[in-house]
């Protein structure tokens, strides 16, 4: 686990800023894989939306440090194995959340002020209940169910068509539908149906779920559909995709019509004149939840007006037009039974809390993240005093908060509970696995080990970062496996290269395995087959596997398609080094990348012995590399476009959101790769230098002639 600061955004320096956001994506991608891929979510929803909150609250203090690989930009979690795929047409995106009634008039001001309205426009929304489920996409083609897919990654979904025909309130026919039909929704187990299953399972020496959405999920995810039958699922529909004719004119008809068509919809769902009325409304459920028979988790907004949603448009992952507007979370007391300290790949030490297992928000917690030094000693990185001063010791009872900062965190110590013989803990100065100095610069709030290449730790764990699913991703190698490689003598993995050489360098390595617990002939011979199978990787996958700090999927993706092979990848990035010059400005020309990241990835690749070892690894592989990707037919596609000015016939959020829509990449500044400028009234430098580089600039009014929205 990995320790946060608890420093207020506001106060965070650069630094820290940068620790923090790196932190963040980490613990966000490990729960959307627990999550979405694996139906056993490690933390709460409150917990995560606390995370991607304070994610956003950092990325809008410090815009320039937004990683390319930013929770704010992702949707779900990776696709199950032993599911076919289906390409969603349209793409399942998420919501934004709201959590106090401020935020929800805030929601509602940032539509108005989108859309040119005044705040005594009338704008009506929808307020339902939001169902804690698993969503789902049915598609109709000539009123027949043809295919269901999970939301996945929101782009591309697990298909569980079979399943889905087996949910009694699921029409597999309906009449007088358009003749394309995507129905979305989400399909949940209720309370009496999950106690129900959860008693069978016992009955039988199984194992009961958790709660009743990784029932629901993992009901729904079974390879054998005659199990999904078995399950007593529900589905409610409350939004749709692909649709060759429109439903309706608003949201609230449009459901009514799914409900026409025999689909089960929420009748809470309500239209409410503003944020106060919703507001009202969702009190109401939150009052009516412990009676639903069902779980949900907060009430969804939407713009009632279709059209309005149309204009409104998406950002990267969420809908402008809607929001979630998420209950609270819970607490609970247990006892600290012990401090441990682990040492990540990039050498920060980490307070974890061993707990005594408590639930807490339906999900047990005997493990707590605790910040760093300072959060132990009651104080932040300032010196000023958090939780009243009060320090954390062993054997205290702890408050334990699944919707803060950290997941989870302890929030609160009973110093009446304290066993007045308590010590305080001794934060280590040196590295607990490798006695190297273990040091804070500046005003980092985390002490680092400085062992670097030597720490067992580190290496360990960037071991185990190469061989997990978004990098090689090697069958049979997992955290475990790298764990036992490593501190054996015979077979040692002490780089990534060894995994490669594993057989060839031993002739009887074979043997060796095979002999050894847990391993026989057959396993042996796969794993070292599974091996050989990630002797070909793609370029994106390779960079990302690196574990480079600063350096997430997202980011090797945007790498990989910049520079297309390997051997361009090295070059233009170690010519960058100098930090100045043609190769540093095309390096930081990337969209997403910015110089914390390009600075880690130059100090990396010209590391004397970090670039020998991935050098060692490089002639082991083949490095596939990027095809280029193919334009779309939009005049303005691939293209780099910089409004300025005052634009008329529309905000500029809305400007930015169509031109993006197209394909074009909006920047905020114009420079040498900007391929047109688009001058409203007013505009000043920013057309001078685009004058001055020859680059063409337009005004409004030939920008909406040339994208077709006359």
């Amino acid at each position: 686990m990995t320790s946060i600061s608890t420093v207020e955004p506001s106060k965070l320096s650069k630094q820290q800023a940068i620790e923090e956001l790196a932190r963040l994506a980490s613990m966000l991608s490990q729960a959307d894989l627990d999550y979405h891929g694996k139906d056993s979510p490690s933390i709460d929803d409150a917990s995560y939306d606390a995370l991607k909150r304070r994610n956003k609250e950092i990325e809008k203090l410090f815009p320039e440090l937004k990683r390319p690989d930013s929770p704010t930009d992702k949707v779900g979690g990776p696709l199950a194995d032993g599911f076919s795929k289906i390409k969603h047409s349209i793409r399942m995106l998420s919501l934004g959340n709201a959590f106090e009634q401020s935020d929800v008039v805030e929601f509602d001001q940032r539509i108005r002020k989108f859309l040119g309205m005044e705040d005594s426009d009338p704008l009506q929304y929808t307020a339902e209940p939001k169902i804690d489920g698993l969503s789902l996409s049915l598609r109709y083609e000539d009123g027949i169910l043809i295919s269901a897919a999970t939301r996945g990654d929101g782009s591309t979904g697990e298909n569980v068509t079979a399943n889905a025909k087996m949910i009694s309130n699921i029409p597999q026919k309906i009449e007088n539908a358009p003749k394309i039909l995507e129905v979305r929704g989400e399909v949940y187990m209720g309370h009496a149906d999950f106690s129900k299953l959860n008693a069978a399972q016992e009955a039988v020496g199984g194992k009961g779920f958790a709660n009743p959405r990784n029932a629901a999920a993992g009901s729904l995810r079974q390879l054998n559909a005659d199990i999904t039958k078995a399950r007593p699922l529900s589905f409610f529909a409350y939004a749709w995709g692909e649709v060759s004719d429109p439903l309706a004119k608003t949201q609230m008809s449009a459901i009514a019509r799914l409900k026409g068509f025999g689909f089960a919809t929420n009748d809470l769902t309500q239209l409410c004149d503003g944020p106060s009325e919703l507001v009202s409304h969702y009190h109401l459920i939150e009052t009516a939840r412990s009676d639903l028979g069902y779980d949900i988790d907060g009430v969804v907004y939407k713009v009632n007006d279709l059209e309005l949603q149309r204009r409104l448009g998406f950002r990267s992952t969420t809908p402008r037009w809607a929001i979630a507007h998420k209950f609270a979370a819970e607490l609970a007391w247990t006892r600290l039974e012990d401090i441990e300290i682990q040492v990540g790949r990039t050498g920060a030490l980490s307070p974890v809390a061993r707990l005594q297992p408590v639930t807490v928000g339906g999900v047990v917690v005997s493990n707590a993240t605790l910040h760093n030094e300072d959060y132990i000693k009651g104080v932040d990185s300032k010196g000023a005093e958090i939780r009243e001063g009060k320090d954390i010791r062993v054997g205290d009872l702890v408050q334990v908060y699944r919707a803060g900062d950290v997941i989870p965190k302890i929030a609160d110590v009973d110093l009446s509970k304290r066993d007045p013989n308590a010590r305080q803990f001794d934060f280590p100065e040196v590295c607990p696995k490798c006695q190297s100095a273990a040091v804070r610069e500046g005003d980092d709030a985390v002490r680092r080990c400085t062992g670097g290449l030597i720490c067992p730790a580190q290496a360990v764990e960037k071991l185990k970062h190469f061989v997990s699913r978004g990098a090689f991703d090697i069958e049979g190698l997992g955290a475990k496996q790298i764990e036992t490689f490593y501190h054996d003598d015979q077979l040692p993995i002490r780089e990534p290269a060894d995994i490669f050489t594993l057989r060839s360098r031993d002739d009887s390595a074979l043997t060796k395995l095979k002999n050894r617990d847990g391993w026989g002939g057959t396993s042996s011979r796969n794993l070292f087959d599974a091996i050989d199978d990630r002797r070909v990787i793609p370029l994106n996958k390779m960079i990302y596997a690196l574990g480079i700090r600063n350096v997430g999927e997202t980011a090797a993706n945007l790498l990989a398609r910049h520079y297309l092979n390997w051997t361009d990848f090295l070059a233009g990035v170690q010519d960058a080094a100098s930090q100045a010059g043609p190769a540093w400005d095309d390096l930081l020309s990337i969209d997403g990348v910015g110089a914390v990241m390009a600075t880690s990835l130059t100090q990396s690749l010209t590391h004397e012995q970090e670039f020998a070892s991935i050098a060692r690894l490089a002639e082991e592989l083949t490095i596939e590399p990027v095809e280029p990707v193919a334009q779309s037919e939009s005049p303005v596609a691939g293209q780099t476009v910089v409004f300025t000015g005052t634009l008329e016939k529309m905000s500029r959020a809305e400007a930015k959101a169509r031109a993006e829509s197209l394909g074009a990449k909006v920047s905020g500044s114009v420079s040498a790769k900007t391929n047109l400028l688009i001058a409203g009234p007013g505009a000043g430098s920013k057309a001078t230098k685009a004058a001055a580089l020859g680059i063409k600039v337009i005004d409004e009014d030939e920008w909406i002639v040339l994208i077709g929205d006359v």
